[in-house]
């Protein structure tokens, strides 16, 4: 093996009879050299966005979420609910009641997701770190307040330094509709708003307003001890996955026990698709490049026939000499990975120090440049393609070799 290598170095390096050849040689490491290079500037940045829209969601989606399987509600008072709430590894516990209600300010009306939560709701999430204006808080002491979505507020026209009144309105449950009075069939409640929050995402920002447990139960009708869903905080120091195991456990089939991923599946998994989808169409670009080492090494065999038979000649099997020619592909394709790879690490590497490229004139989005994060299983991966492909295409030459010697 160490003779067909030297060799396959030596014809890599040396400089050959017709300059055609090192000119297509350079072209064919140079194309694996960009696409390489793009497809780690390309992941890594989708890695980067996939992180900040992870950190938003993280601000405001609890640890866990615990929902009934089977109907809206379900009651607190419940052997396995106490004992999920006594847990040691559990650091919050907080009920909370969601449902669609119409809001109303002024001549606006819109229909919102309204979720009553509780007073340590800020210490479940990090709320307060995604505040864009007023502060959290549904309960000042003496009036019901609400936090709404930045979008949900614009769309009503108000914000946290207004003083009237938002009312909310909601269908009575158990009420049958008079048809000469409908508006006596719905439950009304008044609250003013404290502040407004930004998730960066339309189904939080343009349909959720946050208001008091106490406040939500009245306008569903629910009782002190029912609520849709129960939010979980865990303590720093307990193995998650263990305690999800064991919450679910305690609660039985009726319930979903979820974290934050599987509460925003729908979005991780069209991530999911879209980084696999630009990987799938970045290695067909890196295989349209490859093909430029099948003609490489198509003029390089035609070169070096008398070497070829000069190694027969020596001893050499028809087997070594192909391996001579394969291994000049695969390191042609070898070089132009490890070039991309350096040269794709370097500019990620600038980009999260300088943020060289910038998003708009930094002031409309929510960040002023491109996010990158390098993830080593994605440069992992880059390096099997590119490799698999270069060998693919280093073997197609040479089998004709296989065909004529043999």
């Amino acid at each position: 093996m160490r003779f067909e290598l030297k060799i396959a170095w030596r014809y890599l390096f040396a400089k050959k009879s017709h300059n055609a050849i090192n000119i297509v040689s350079g072209v064919s490491a140079a194309g694996v050299c960009v696409s390489t290079a793009a497809l780690v500037c390309v992941l890594s940045v989708m890695n980067g966005f996939n992180r900040v829209i992870e950190q938003l969601f993280s601000a405001f989606d609890p640890e866990l979420l615990i929902q009934p399987t089977e109907g809206k509600y379900f009651s607190l008072d419940t052997d396995a609910m106490e004992q999920v709430a006594a847990m040691p590894e559990v650091a919050v516990f907080s009920p909370l009641v969601e449902e669609t209600a119409m809001v109303e300010y002024k001549d606006h009306q819109v229909p919102a997701r309204i979720m009553g939560v509780s007073d340590n709701f800020s210490t479940l999430t990090q709320i307060d770190s995604i505040i864009t204006d007023g502060e959290f808080m549904v309960w000042d002491g003496g009036f019901d307040r609400c936090v709404m979505g930045r979008g949900l507020a614009s769309t009503i026209g108000i914000n946290a330094h207004f003083v009237g009144g938002v009312r909310l309105y909601a269908p009575k449950r158990t009420a049958k509709i008079n048809v000469m009075r409908p508006d006596q069939a719905l439950n009304r409640e008044v609250t003013y708003i404290a502040g407004t929050f930004a998730v960066n995402q339309l189904d939080y920002d343009d349909h959720l307003c946050l208001v008091s447990i106490a406040c939500a139960r009245r306008l569903f009708e629910y009782a002190d001890n029912e609520a849709t869903a129960v939010a979980i905080r865990l303590s720093d120091d307990c193995s998650k996955k263990a305690v999800k195991k064991q919450i679910s456990a305690a609660l039985g089939k009726d319930f979903s026990v979820r974290d934050r991923y599987e509460q925003q599946a729908d979005f991780f998994r069209i991530a999911l698709m879209e980084k696999l989808l630009c990987t799938l169409l970045l290695a067909f670009i890196l295989m349209i490049a490859s093909f430029n080492i099948i003609g490489s090494l198509s003029m390089l065999m035609l070169e070096k026939q008398a070497d070829m038979q000069v190694f027969r000649h020596l001893g050499a099997s028809p087997k070594q000499v192909r391996r001579i020619f394969l291994f000049e592909g695969w390191m042609i394709s070898a070089l132009g990975a490890l070039c991309g790879l350096v040269i794709g690490l370097a500019l990620c590497l600038l980009q999260q120090e300088y943020g060289f490229l910038k998003l708009g004139n930094g002031y409309e989005y929510v960040l002023s440049a491109y996010p990158v994060a390098v993830e080593p299983m994605d440069i992992a991966v880059i390096a099997v393609i590119v490799l698999v492909m270069g060998f693919a295409a280093a073997w197609y030459p040479t089998r004709n070799i296989m065909r004529n010697e043999d």
